[in-house]
């Protein structure tokens, strides 16, 4: 995993390079200063991972993101405890407060090391289809969650949002369901009517309905009624 380390402080830096001289996966690449260096730094570079300080002279970290087309994993390394939330918003895989404790990095090396696709928001990954094991990050209002694909059970549209269904959350997320449809795997969700997506894996039952639909419950104790135009596609669908 190749890695580069942004930072405005030389012994904070040093330090971190310190630290991963014990997880031979990492191989450090480079580092820079401020924020016109490690754009200077990406463009020549192509790192999986960017550890990257929060307040630096000039830009912060999060204003070198917004004007990157694409980036990497990122784990932020800060004295600051009050950017989290933020730092999460832009995909953040971890936030580490410095200084930076061994078995805390360790343990996101760990997760790093295990995830099957890192993807950012604002890089053209960002729309691609997500697998179940992939997971997300969703905010709606004060709350976060990262949440596994698998786990989400139904999506409602309500107007330019979307309600996400996930281990007992009712999340209201600022996308419409047609944008979130995009990223979703056909092949397990399914589009019941024109408010509605439901995780095929999550299905407990099916009946009958009026006009020739279909009514389906999810294990969740959630109803779904497919109208009768979908009820045909889903029964095609999942026949054998």
């Amino acid at each position: 995993m190749r890695a580069i380390l942004v930072d405005d402080e030389r012994l904070a830096r040093r330090e971190l390079r310190r630290l991963l001289c014990k997880h031979p996966q990492v191989e450090v690449i480079g580092e820079a200063a401020n924020a016109d260096e490690a754009r200077v730094l990406l463009s020549g570079a192509r790192p999986d991972l960017i550890f990257l300080d929060v307040q630096m002279p000039g830009e912060s970290g999060f204003d070198l993101l917004m004007k990157l087309d694409s980036f990497p994993a990122i784990i932020f390394t800060t004295a600051f405890d009050q950017f989290a939330l933020k730092a999460f918003e832009f995909g953040a895989y971890d936030y580490l407060l410095k200084p930076v404790e061994p078995a805390r990095l360790a343990a996101s090396l760990i997760r790093i090391n295990d995830r099957e696709v890192v993807r950012a928001p604002s890089s053209d990954l960002a729309e691609e289809v997500l697998h179940a094991s992939d997971q997300v990050f969703v905010r709606a209002g004060e709350n976060c969650w990262m949440v596994q694909v698998a786990d989400i059970q139904l999506l409602e549209s309500e107007g330019n949002y979307t309600r996400i269904h996930f281990k007992g959350e009712r999340a209201l997320v600022a996308r419409s369901l047609n944008a979130l449809e995009l990223r979703l795997d056909p092949k397990v969700f399914f589009r019941a009517n024109r408010s509605q997506i439901v995780n095929l894996h999550w299905v407990q039952s099916i009946q009958p309905w009026f006009s020739r639909g279909l009514r389906i419950k999810l294990r969740s104790g959630s109803e779904v009624e497919i109208s009768r135009r979908r009820s045909q596609q889903f029964r095609d669908f999942t026949s054998l």
